[in-house]
């Protein structure tokens, strides 16, 4: 799987590995106990399951303090802690909206933010997971105690309970796994940790659509748990899976990643059907035509792949949805108006960036916004709202942000400067439409 593994540094000095994969709406996901981004790859069950939940979407992994590629010299593995370790990767990676899956240890972690910022998380996706420790201190007390004595031993005594089928390869992978990616103490605090989280007071202060996928026999988080948390999440779909695997990827992944992308595509086919409110964004670079004629072909057609590179970044960062090509450009639809609004304001600064790194070969483009209710057919949008945003887009000047003034009253209260450009009268439109520049504030 062709991942991006980058790092960043949480408010106490923790440095995070993330990983970033695929392409599409952003989904982030909090991984149970220990895990490391570049171990188990090379595994083709393993490896099928990560690139199953990439399809069609940005898949963004992070290995958590003390473990994988993260600093493993972190002392504090509190469910505060965690927070900020989430918090910073989706920060660093400027996601204004996501949605958040967490299985087993990460479930808790999910929950916890997702009902601290309903503005950010879009869809909530728990796997195999609790929101109270389901275990007696009595049952984990020796298996802390084997694994801070031994931590060969300890590993495959764990690996042994988390792999139920009992496979010999599968044991030897996971418990392999578990060596590489924490130390034998810092296995022992995070379980330490796992043994005292009860989010339960949090459930019903979740408004993400959420989604329920469990084992009915799996013995490390009990289906009796999941039920539990589908009764207190509001509006929560429980969706009950067969066999006892407690890891997703073992047992019937297929019908894991179905549920998954069938929750996630009902949401957002949801969001620019005709009685949904979006915001249209659309780019077009500056003299495409003369490009041809000067670079000809082939560097015309390098210049729009830069073009393309810089604005889908972009729209990875914001969670944007792109429509189509036009050309010359790219439309894409936002479900808040601040999200495409800052994803205006970067694209333009992505690009000043560029020219002023390669003078040579600037690449200006205008950037145009409205919001409307348009109509949704065969994943593409049509009506009034897209052709006023085109309009906008084709009345802003080489590295400008214009918007209809309904983007601006949407953003009332964020972070924005609006420059009045008074009213203007687009090419098929009868009535004067008052234009906005903006700029970040």
């Amino acid at each position: 799987m062709e991942q991006q593994i980058r790092f960043c540094t949480t408010s106490d000095g923790v440095r995070i590995a993330y990983a970033t994969a695929g392409q599409g709406l952003p989904l982030v996901v909090i991984s149970g106990w220990v895990s490391h981004l570049k171990f188990g790859l090379d595994n083709e069950t393993y490896r099928s399951f990560w690139q199953g939940l990439a399809n069609n979407r940005t898949l963004i992994r992070y290995d958590k303090r003390g473990t994988g590629l993260s600093d493993w010299e972190a002392q504090d593995y509190s469910t505060e802690a965690r927070q900020r370790d989430l918090s910073t990767v989706v920060d660093t990676l400027r996601l204004d909206r996501f949605a958040l899956m967490g299985y087993s240890e990460g479930g808790p972690t999910a929950i916890v933010y997702a009902a601290r910022h309903p503005e950010r998380v879009s869809h909530l996706i728990l796997y195999g997971s609790y929101h109270r420790w389901p275990h007696t201190r009595e049952v984990v007390e020796p298996l802390l105690a084997l694994v801070r004595a031994e931590w060969g031993m300890g590993s495959a005594a764990l690996a042994s309970v988390f792999v139920t089928s009992g496979d010999p390869q599968a044991i030897a992978w996971f418990t392999e796994m578990e060596r590489v990616s924490a130390s034998a103490e810092t296995a022992a605090k995070i379980l330490e940790v796992n043994m005292t989280l009860d989010v339960t007071p949090l459930l019903n202060d979740i408004q993400a659509p959420t989604l329920i996928v469990h084992r009915r026999g799996d013995t490390i988080a009990p289906f009796k748990v999941a039920r539990e948390m589908a009764t207190l999440i509001p509006d929560a779909r429980l969706d009950p899976m067969e066999g006892d695997d407690h890891l997703p990827h073992l047992g019937d992944q297929k019908a894991v990643l179905e549920a998954i992308h069938a929750f996630l595509k009902d949401g957002e086919e949801g969001q620019p059907a005709p009685s949904g409110l979006v915001t249209i964004l659309f780019t077009d670079m500056e003299g495409s035509t003369n490009l041809t004629q000067r670079l000809g072909d082939a560097g015309a057609q390098e210049v729009l792949r830069t073009h393309n590179s810089i604005v889908r970044d972009a729209l990875k960062a914001c969670g944007g949805s792109e429509i189509k090509h036009t050309g010359d450009g790219i439309m894409a639809s936002f479900p808040v108006a601040s999200g495409a609004l800052k994803c205006a304001v970067e694209i333009q600064q992505a690009f000043a960036t560029h020219n002023e790194s390669d003078p040579e070969s600037p690449i200006r483009v205008r950037v145009g916004l409205n919001a409307g209710e348009p109509v949704a057919e065969d994943e593409d949008l049509f009506g009034t709202a897209v052709q006023l945003a085109a309009r906008v887009c084709a009345q802003a000047e080489p590295g400008q942000v214009l918007v209809a003034n309904v983007v601006r009253e949407l953003a009332a209260g964020k972070p924005f400067l609006f420059s009045d450009q008074g009213d203007v009268v687009l090419r098929g439109f009868e009535d004067p439409v008052r234009l906005y520049e903006v700029r970040r504030g």
